[in-house]
């Protein structure tokens, strides 16, 4: 999809020749940090706004090195930590492909579901063959 030969996930492939997933230089496990979102994005129609406050509980995340290459496909960063660091990133041409190292399912219930798990919803809904229940 980027076209990234060797793309690995430092956790898994430490010395692997392209890290596109790679340690923090701070661990997010715990925090709390606002996100700022791409208006026009699957994000942004999710939120209806254009940032957020989210929970993390990671270590890695996009290494910004690839940033440029990733985001000349089809991949696209649609969400941003306080210095301009990837949180969130989509396919804009799919019906729902979002990815975040914000854990959505934190701050989600019953009698107030979180925007993401929401718009997920919504968009199995739309997919299902009709006639389906």
């Amino acid at each position: 999809m980027v076209g990234i030969e060797g793309a690995e996930h430092e956790e898994t492939a430490p010395r692997a020749p392209a890290l596109l997933i790679s340690k923090l230089p701070g661990s997010l496990v715990g925090k709390t940090q606002t996100v700022k979102i791409t208006p026009g994005s699957l994000l942004h129609s999710a939120y209806g706004r254009d940032e957020t406050t989210e929970q993390f509980a990671c270590n890695y995340g996009f290494n910004p090195r690839f940033r440029g290459k990733v985001e000349g496909g089809q991949l696209k960063v649609t969400g941003v930590g306080p210095d301009g660091e990837a949180r969130a990133v989509e396919i804009p041409d799919h019906p729902f492909y979002v990815a975040t190292l914000f854990l959505p399912q934190t701050s989600s219930g019953p009698g107030s579901p979180h925007p993401l798990i929401v718009a997920y919803l919504r968009a199995a809904l739309a997919f299902r063959t009709p006639g389906e229940k």
